[in-house]
């Protein structure tokens, strides 16, 4: 598994970054964050304590769909889809469909974070 670095910064500054990369006048560089969040509040809303370790029970039982990680993290299913696409959102997780079921994996194994 990756490390994805997570980034805080102002809304301005996120979506300056974004256009200078669309325009072709900046190329990010490999440790730039590639993840962004406004302010602390909201990434400690998305990596609360129950959700990362949620992203660790993904990451170390491998479930083979969202029915058999609420059996194995104890949540509620609509509480877990709910939560799980917040953070496919912001590429922490991968929700991939199948025939009958949707499949979660982790996409991280360390989420390090830069504050600008």
């Amino acid at each position: 598994m990756k490390k994805i670095v997570i980034g805080i910064a102002t809304q301005e500054a996120i979506r300056e970054r974004s256009l200078a990369i669309a325009r072709g006048e900046r190329k990010p560089a490999a440790g730039e964050p590639k993840i962004w969040f406004t302010s602390m509040r909201s990434l400690a809303e998305v990596l609360s304590d129950d959700n990362r370790a949620l992203l660790k029970l993904i990451r170390e039982q491998k479930p083979e769909s969202l029915n058999a990680l609420a059996e194995l993290s104890g949540r509620a299913p609509s509480n877990l889809s709910r939560t799980l696409k917040t953070m496919e959102r912001y590429g922490l997780v991968e929700l991939r469909r199948q025939a009958r079921h949707v499949q979660p994996v982790a996409k991280a194994s360390e989420l390090p974070i830069q504050a600008a």
